[in-house]
């Protein structure tokens, strides 16, 4: 095998440059040539982290962004377990853009991989979003994100969330607020619900993009799986109709997904929980409660699929399963 190669790393604005590349391989039969003079090019400045402490808005966000729901959305703190991705494009600009778990102090294993989701999201970026309320008082959540900043150097932009909802003098206590609290590139209000400053936050992103080729096909929205977004869906009819703890600690997993020659896509999801108790809750009398959260999921996945969709849905227990590593791992949360 002869190889000749030229790659910088971090080279001006790119992260790699890769120069006349030519790799040939010397068979039995012969010599092949894998590659002849190929350049590559990666740029930076494209990726863009949404944080903000829970319930803040940061998914409501980016299906508002795209213009259809791939991230799930509920009043219960801690919906979002994984980092999500979104592509935006915007005229000859394509933005990537990052939906974190709400940042908590962790209780259980689980929790950990969350927040450390949320440390990882912040480190890898170009900027950083930083979602919070029209509420006139930083509490912990916020602090702690905000000291992530400050370690992080990246380009930060305050996002206050949910103006619709309050008055300019209530606006206005809170950008003096967090503006005394850390100085952010720039402070933009906005409705994540009514799309109200979200073309402000796009000519602030402008600046951070860099000439180069688009890093994802322009139609493409999102870098999930359509089986995940799936279990997502279920997941989020689970805290939309459980109470308490319950819904916290399911997880759900996707055990067929196969279309029919006619479009309609057969689905079967099997939904964990911690103890029988909670799996009798879910199930419900007479299986009900299976019943509507089934009805209420197939809905969502027959609009995101785009086709008729048969959903069929067990209940099955493993006992703390938040704290087991082995557990994490099968369910997808690894680091």
């Amino acid at each position: 095998m002869k190889e000749s190669r030229n790659i910088n790393q971090a080279n001006g604005n790119a992260l790699i440059n890769a120069a006349d590349i030519s790799r040939h391989y010397t068979m039995a039969d012969g010599t092949v040539q894998a590659l002849d003079n190929v350049s590559l090019t990666v740029n930076v400045g494209e990726f863009i982290a949404i944080t903000g402490p829970s319930g803040s808005g940061k998914s409501t966000l980016m299906n508002h962004l795209i213009g259809q729901k791939i991230a799930i959305t509920s009043k219960k703190p801690q919906t979002t377990r994984n980092r999500i991705t979104a592509i935006v494009n915007r005229g000859d600009t394509q933005f990537v853009l990052m939906d974190t778990p709400g940042f908590h102090k962790p209780r259980t294993r689980l929790g950990d991989y969350m927040v450390q989701v949320v440390r990882e999201s912040v480190a890898d970026v170009d900027a950083v979003l930083l979602m919070v309320e029209t509420v006139a008082a930083i509490g912990p959540q916020e602090e702690a994100l905000i000291e992530r900043l400050r370690e992080s150097g990246a380009p930060a932009i305050l996002l206050i969330n949910k103006i619709d909802t309050v008055d300019k003098t209530r606006l206005l206590e809170v950008i003096a607020l967090y503006s005394a609290a850390y100085d952010f590139d720039a402070v933009i209000p906005i409705s994540a619900k009514t799309g109200e400053g979200l073309d402000e936050l796009f000519t602030e992103l402008e600046k951070y993009a860099v000439e180069g080729p688009h890093l994802f096909p322009d139609d493409m929205i999102t870098d999930q799986p359509e089986r995940q977004i799936c279990a997502e869906l279920v997941r989020e009819k689970l805290l939309t109709c459980l109470d308490k703890e319950i819904p916290h600690g399911t997880a759900v997993e996707v055990t067929k997904f196969s279309e029919r020659d006619d479009g309609i896509i057969d689905l079967e999801v099997t939904i964990y929980c911690e103890k029988d108790s909670h799996k009798g809750i879910i199930i419900g009398k007479k299986g009900a409660m299976l019943k509507k959260i089934g009805e209420l999921a197939r809905a969502d996945i027959e609009a995101f699929m785009g086709t008729k969709v048969f959903l069929q849905t067990w209940v099955k227990v493993k006992e703390n399963w938040r704290d087991s590593t082995a557990q994490l791992r099968n369910f997808g949360f690894t680091e």
